[in-house]
């Protein structure tokens, strides 16, 4: 993959931020010191990353796809009422592919599992 300023500025977006960016949040904070960036160079960079091993698209269905700087296996928590995207990095799981093949006599080559629910900081919302 060649070189581009473009690229390299979302990247590090992604990789000096937590969170689990939207293509349009990415942009959105982008756009404010790169205004001649447009959304569509986002999207075709993020594409190109994610193509590359560079960044993990996590496609959650009814929810836009986020963007994770993180590579190492991991899962994904999303909450309901705020939206976040959370890394789940719990031992027990990591079996999971190896449960499916002895089920099913099927080959794992990857397994990607998001959970959703309200986060322990909008649960507290609701007790308080």
């Amino acid at each position: 993959m060649k070189y581009s300023k473009q690229r390299e500025m979302i990247y590090n977006c992604i990789k000096d931020n937590p969170m689990h960016l939207t293509a349009d949040a990415i942009y959105e904070m982008l756009k404010k010191d790169n205004p001649n960036l447009s959304l569509g160079t986002v999207y075709r960079n993020l594409s190109q990353l994610a193509d590359h091993d560079m960044i993990r698209k996590v496609s959650i269905p009814g929810y836009p796809d986020r963007f994770d700087g993180t590579l190492e296996d991991h899962f994904h928590f999303l909450c309901l009422e705020c939206g976040e995207v959370q890394d789940l990095f719990i031992q027990e799981l990591y079996g999971i592919g190896s449960v499916v093949e002895q089920s099913t006599g099927a080959d794992i080559s990857k397994c990607e599992m998001a959970f959703k629910g309200v986060c322990p900081k909008c649960k507290s919302k609701h007790v308080n």
